[in-house]
């Protein structure tokens, strides 16, 4: 049987911002609770009263507010090293039969300059390549044949390292992308592995993006 609380948690869960706007406790819940009124009267099948809306959204944001300060918090404020690296160009190529064969010599070639930035993803069409912009020369002539679809340049990355606990708690990446994405911070890329991840962002936006993770351990 539907109630007020559950049908007002299966609205809220929809909309990820106005989720994390309620745990933080900066909306006001009696005009929330005119706006969504019609909706949670029509999936109730009655008239509902505001101050009924008003109650589910109190005990929610309550134990929204739980939820988001216990295990991520605690998270996020155990974050460990920051690095930015500057001067990267990000190339997307179209997958082929010839595009391993050509990364495995651009591999080669970094081999011999430790100093270079190198990342590399693949997807079920497309490979993509962050690489230090000296080097691209280089990926441009190894990579003449196959089909760029994308080059972007003057992009910076950040990767931050995370405490070991982050595989074990749900919603680390997306409060992190969600205080990135209120700064209004364009992503060209996200690269993760168990411990770590690198986003790849536009020279003009890396110091504000800096300041934004940094900030998290603040919390």
């Amino acid at each position: 049987m539907k109630t007020i609380s559950s049908v007002v948690e299966e609205y809220i869960k929809k909309k990820p911002f106005l989720q994390s706007a309620l745990a933080q406790g900066i909306i006001n819940l009696t005009s929330l609770s005119r706006i969504v009124k019609p909706e949670i009267e029509e999936q109730l099948g009655k008239d509902i009263r505001n101050g009924a809306i008003v109650m589910a959204l109190k005990r929610l944001s309550d134990d929204l507010e739980f939820r988001a300060t216990h295990k991520i918090i605690k998270v996020l404020k155990n974050i460990g090293e920051i690095t930015v690296r500057s001067s990267l160009t990000d190339y997307t190529f179209l997958a082929s039969e010839t595009i391993l064969t050509q990364q495995a010599k651009l591999l080669a070639e970094i081999h011999s300059n430790q100093d270079v930035f190198y990342t590399s993803s693949r997807g079920v069409n497309e490979i993509n390549i962050v690489i230090s912009n000296i080097m691209d020369s280089t990926v441009e002539t190894l990579f003449k044949t196959e089909r760029c679809t994308q080059k972007a340049n003057n992009l910076s990355s950040i990767t931050v390292k995370l405490p070991a606990e982050n595989v074990s708690v749900p919603g680390i990446y997306y409060f992190i992308f969600q205080r990135l994405a209120w700064e209004g911070i364009v992503l060209y890329e996200v690269i993760s592995t168990t411990n770590e991840f690198t986003i790849i962002v536009n020279d003009d936006q890396v110091d504000i993006a800096f300041k934004t993770i940094k900030d998290l351990k603040m919390l």
